[in-house]
């Protein structure tokens, strides 16, 4: 069901409605936070084109891998993610992802245009101990000359999220597309994260059949830092005048020698007007089609995320552009746990203990250089009735599932059950005063009828979790079933909740509305398997 937010600043009910209905691109595609695995990796930098949806196709400079090297490994691994694979050039550049305490070596090749000059890549947060080759110290780092090459190297010395970018004329090499994550995992899991929740959640997804395409168990070396499922979402923006220009004066350039004074760029990057704002490289709808879909080939990472009531849901946020971008999760707050690798901690008390200290974040910034890790967190918890539609007078068995609180008050006692974490204190409470099929009615609020209104592509027709819950709020001849129903995935009747930019400029595409920074989460009832190898 499209939850539909009266929000001023974007049009009110029309932004949710045509955000509902962009849902529609995203039957079958879901995110993950796919990389490849070091220690080693060997990268290169070229050019290519960036597919955009208003058909433009905007040149630009990214990082790849080196076809005379195959990387060390996928993760998800093959076997979960049979699709994936590392092109030579893509933006974002590759997610590497490595384990806290490795000893990590990055090889670079530039093979830009020559007018391109010197190319390199900062890992801030780390130290590296590489030694540049004469000639080739830059402002920042080692530098690899037009067909040249340079290696790094640092200890992966804390777990979490960081950034890497070039540290060339940043201002335009960044810019140009020049940048990528880095993932570290914690080297010891906390025992909390293999018990309790984090044991049955796990129980409850394989239940239905669901792999886990968890990098980790931890997002830290930290009891607090557990979770189910995670996505990694690297945000930036694009002003097509300056890729303009870089190729105009690349291809006038062709064929000059490097390093002489008729062989460079003047491009200007000021003044500063992008008109493409991306999440993974796409902007909305791109990016929620399939992970390492043929139609952006060097665009292979997608921005779709779901998640089951009451998982834990880890998003790993860049800011890899020049501007920050407010970004607005709705549903619920966002935890911070850490920013840059560093997680946010209480000094320890009297036993030695240390609790989370990061902000409850309503809308979160993406700093641009900055990285955070987060924490979403959705139950249905306050909603003031029963989303999963249960009716205790009803002759369905699924509308007779019995909710037995835990000491938080949720249904965790069997992980296979429909509504396993069901916030019980809502249990059989109705909402509608008079539904149309056989859920409970008395409720206080007298819904809509869906022949008359239908808000977009993933609105269920229901209130309701599941498509058990959909059929028995709408009849049994399904003559209440919104005409739009063919258009979600078999079986899946979710909540879709718009994540975007609470700048309004940023939530187009070219200046088109709807486009840019915009996504949707998909709460789906358990009985919808979240197949993420897509």
């Amino acid at each position: 069901m499209c939850q539909l937010y009266a929000e001023t600043l974007f049009g009110r009910l029309l932004v949710a409605a045509v955000a509902c209905l962009s849902a529609l691109l995203a039957s079958t595609a879901y995110a993950a936070a796919p990389g490849i695995t070091g220690p080693t990796f060997y990268l290169t930098a070229k050019t290519a084109n960036l597919n955009q949806p208003d058909g433009a196709a905007v040149y630009a400079w990214g990082y790849g891998c080196d076809s005379a090297h195959t990387p060390g490994g996928f993760n998800p691994p093959a076997s979960l993610m049979p699709g994936a694979n590392c092109p030579t050039m893509q933006v974002p550049g590759p997610t590497l992802i490595v384990t806290e305490g490795q000893t990590v070596t990055v090889n670079l090749t530039n093979n830009l245009p020559a007018a391109v000059g010197n190319t390199s890549i900062l890992f801030p947060g780390f130290q590296l101990t590489s030694t540049c080759p004469a000639g080739q110290q830059g402002l920042l780092t080692c530098e690899a000359p037009p067909g040249g090459s340079v290696t790094y190297t640092f200890t992966a010395s804390s777990p979490g999220t960081r950034a890497y970018y070039s540290g060339t004329q940043g201002d335009l090499q960044v810019e140009m597309g020049l940048y990528g994550a880095i993932i570290v995992l914690p080297a010891s899991i906390p025992t909390a994260c293999t018990t309790g929740y984090a044991a049955k959640n796990l129980s409850a997804e394989a239940a239905h059949h669901e792999s886990d395409f968890r990098l980790s168990k931890s997002a830290y070396d930290h009891p607090k830092t557990c979770y189910d499922r995670e996505y990694l979402f690297q945000f930036a923006e694009m002003d097509p005048n300056i890729h303009n220009q870089a190729l105009a004066q690349v291809t006038a350039l062709a064929g000059c020698t490097a390093g002489t004074p008729a062989c460079s760029l003047e491009v200007p990057t000021e003044p500063y007007h992008p008109a493409y704002f991306l999440i993974n490289g796409r902007s909305m709808p791109d990016d929620m089609d399939a992970n390492f879909a043929p139609e952006y080939p060097h665009q292979p990472y997608n921005g779709n995320p779901h998640m089951h009531p009451g998982e834990q849901t880890l998003i790993r946020v860049i800011g890899q552009g020049r501007w920050q971008h407010p970004f607005h999760e709705h549903a619920n707050h966002v935890r911070i746990l850490g920013r840059d690798g560093n997680l946010i901690l209480t000094p320890p008390d009297s036993t030695g203990a240390t609790q989370l200290a990061g902000m409850l974040m309503f809308t979160t910034d993406t700093t641009p250089g900055q990285a955070f890790d987060g924490i979403f967190y959705y139950t249905g918890r306050g909603l003031n009735w029963d989303m999963y539609g249960h009716n205790p007078g009803s002759a369905d068995p699924l509308a007779l599932l019995t909710c037995t609180p835990d000491a938080n008050g949720y249904n965790t006692g069997d992980p296979t059950a429909v509504n396993y974490f069901e916030w019980c204190q809502d249990h059989n409470k109705p909402l509608q005063v008079a539904p149309f099929g056989d859920v409970a009615s008395g409720g206080p609020a007298t819904l809509p009828d869906p022949n008359i209104l239908t808000n977009g592509a993933w609105y269920s027709g229901s209130p309701y979790l599941g498509p058990d819950a959909t059929s028995r709020a709408t009849g049994p001849t399904g003559v209440f079933q919104p005409s739009n129903i063919q258009a979600n995935p078999s079986n899946e009747r979710g909540f879709a909740f718009m994540w975007h930019s609470h700048n309004e400029r940023e939530i187009t595409t070219n200046n088109v509305f709807p486009g840019g920074m915009l996504m949707m989460m998909l709460i789906d009832s358990r009985e919808f398997v979240i197949d993420e190898s897509n």
